[in-house]
C-alpha cells in the first residue's frame, strides 16, 4: 500500500515538474514571452512579392516564439497566388524563416489562367511582356492534359523548320489547330490524322515556301489529298502623285 502512494506521489511531481516546460514549449503558458521579430525568406522573388508575404506572416505573429503556429503560417503563405510550395521554421530566438518556391508558369489556358511546369491550373497577375513570352492553349478544362500533350508533339513535329509554334487550340467539337509565332493559323482537325496530314505538309513545304518572303497566314490541312494554303493581300499600289497647274 505504501509503495502504491508512494509511486503516485512521484508521479504527481513528475507531472508538477514536467507540466510548465511542455505548456511553454507548446504556448500553452507564456504565449506572449520571447516574442518572433524577424522574418527571413529564401525566395527566387520573380513573382512572389515581399510586401505580399509579411501582410501574409503579419496576422500569424504576435505570440511568444513557442506559441507562433508554423502550419497556420504556411497556410496564409501557400495561399498566395504565386506560391508553389512554402516550408516554415522557427529560429531561437526571435527569428521565422520561410523557403518559398514559386510557381513556374509553362503557358496561358483560355486567356483566363496559367498553367504551372507541374501542370496545374492557377489564377495569378502576370505582366504584360510575360504573358506574350508563354504559349497560348485553348481547350475545355477537362482536357487541359491532352492540350499540354499535342503542344508539346506540334513543336517536335516542327523543329526542322523555321516555324515556331506558340499556340494550340482544341475546340468542342475536337477539331485540333496550332498558330505560329508570327500570326498564321494551321488547321489541322481530328488528332488521329494529324500525324499524316503535319508531314504531308512539312514534306513539301521549302518548295511552298519558294518565292513567298512573308509567308503564310492560314493553312487548311483537313483535305484528303492535299491541304490548302492563304497567302497575305499585297499591299495597294499608292496613287501617283498629281500635280496642278495653275
Amino acid at each position: 500500500m505504501r509503495g502504491s502512494v508512494r509511486l503516485v506521489a512521484w508521479c504527481l511531481a513528475i507531472a508538477l515538474l514536467a507540466l510548465p516546460i511542455v505548456g511553454v514549449l507548446h504556448g500553452w503558458f507564456a504565449a506572449d514571452r520571447w516574442p518572433v521579430t524577424k522574418l527571413t525568406v529564401q525566395a527566387e522573388f520573380r513573382h512572389v512579392d515581399m510586401d505580399e508575404l509579411r501582410a501574409a506572416v503579419l496576422p500569424k505573429l504576435g505570440k511568444g516564439f513557442f506559441a507562433l503556429n508554423l502550419d497556420g503560417v504556411q497556410q496564409a503563405v501557400a495561399a498566395l497566388p504565386w506560391v508553389e510550395s512554402v516550408e516554415a521554421r522557427k529560429r531561437w530566438p526571435d527569428t521565422l524563416q520561410l523557403r518559398v518556391i514559386e510557381r513556374q508558369p509553362f503557358a496561358r489556358w483560355n486567356e483566363k489562367q496559367l498553367i504551372s511546369r507541374q501542370g496545374k491550373l492557377f489564377d495569378a497577375p502576370i505582366g504584360a511582356a510575360d504573358a506574350a513570352a508563354l504559349p497560348d492553349l485553348e481547350g475545355p478544362d477537362d482536357r487541359l492534359a491532352e492540350v499540354v500533350g499535342f503542344y508539346a508533339d506540334v513543336r517536335k513535329a516542327f523543329a526542322g523548320t523555321h516555324l515556331s509554334i506558340n499556340g494550340v487550340a482544341l475546340t468542342a467539337r475536337g477539331s485540333w489547330s496550332v498558330t505560329t509565332a508570327s500570326g498564321a493559323r494551321i488547321v489541322i482537325g481530328d488528332r488521329d490524322l494529324a500525324g499524316v496530314r503535319l508531314r504531308r505538309f512539312l514534306d513539301v513545304y521549302p518548295q511552298l515556301m519558294a518565292g513567298h518572303d512573308q509567308g503564310f497566314v492560314y493553312a487548311d490541312l483537313r483535305y484528303t489529298n492535299g491541304f490548302a494554303v492563304r497567302w497575305p493581300q499585297p499591299a495597294p499600289a499608292a496613287a501617283p502623285a498629281t500635280t496642278r497647274r495653275s
